[in-house]
């Protein structure tokens, strides 16, 4: 089944999309966090979602849109709202659907925002974390592969700007700074190694393989190479394979 809802708090109202059997039955939550331009209805986390609830019981599948993105209501897009609304997320699935065992897919900006999360708050509220292209270097992926030289120039001069692709968001240069400002190459996630888990598509052609890898290395996470993906991974095939790692590992098979 498939379910709606809402969570609010004033101020909020976040938007969510649940995959499970029986939502009152449901023991344990992958939570999906998209990337930049992306939403709930996103393709690939219903493919996954799918995929899971055929071989599981009692999981399901927790999707939200950030802010500023499907569904949402926000105007401007900033880093302390991302961080806010995941913490209302997690806060919800804990103490409304008392569910504590929570797993982590993220994918390019919304795996940036997750691995941004861990480092602010100090702890890690996710039994695992898969993580597929995620934007390690997401301030020049921003400038360099999403912002057109027009944005550029408009945001220099004090102006927002509507930057993404198929769907787009609207930023100012605070945000764009900010993401410079929050490199998360600088800092270190080796406690987190052992619950972490990243996928790459060599041929991404948004966040570059060899940056992600190198992250990984760098903090001793296991790094899958999928050959021949792009960003997105648009091959099913290709999706597919990621898909089954992630699933083994969140199921400790291995």
């Amino acid at each position: 089944m498939i379910k709606y809802l809402d969570i609010n708090n004033p101020g909020y109202s976040i938007k969510c999309k649940v995959f499970c059997d029986n939502f009152r039955e449901i023991e344990h939550v992958v939570l999906f966090a998209h990337g930049f331009g992306g939403h709930k209805d996103n393709k690939a986390a219903a493919h996954f979602a799918e995929t899971m609830l055929s071989k599981t019981k009692k999981y399901a599948m927790f999707l939200f849109d950030w802010p500023c993105h499907g569904t949402d209501v926000r105007k401007k897009l900033t880093l302390e709202d991302c961080d806010t609304y995941l913490t209302m997320v997690l806060d919800y699935i804990r103490n409304v659907m008392k569910v504590e065992d929570i797993c982590l897919y993220g994918t390019s900006f919304g795996g940036y925002l997750v691995l941004k999360y861990l480092h602010d708050h100090g702890t890690n509220p996710f039994r695992k974390i898969a993580l597929r292209c995620p934007a390690v270097n997401i301030g020049e992926v921003m400038s360099e592969r999403i912002l057109t030289e027009e944005n550029k120039a408009l945001l220099a001069r004090g102006k927002d700007v509507m930057a993404g692709f198929d769907r787009t968001v609207m930023i100012d240069q605070a945000f764009l700074d900010s993401l410079f400002e929050n490199d998360i190459r600088k800092w270190d996630y080796i406690d987190y190694a052992d619950d972490c888990l990243v996928l790459h598509g060599t041929k991404d052609e948004i966040v570059p393989f060899e940056i992600s890898r190198a992250f990984a290395e760098n903090n001793v996470i296991e790094f899958i190479p999928i050959e021949d993906s792009d960003h997105r991974f648009q091959d099913l095939n290709k999706l597919k394979l990621a898909h089954s790692h992630m699933l083994d590992f969140y199921t400790g098979k291995r």
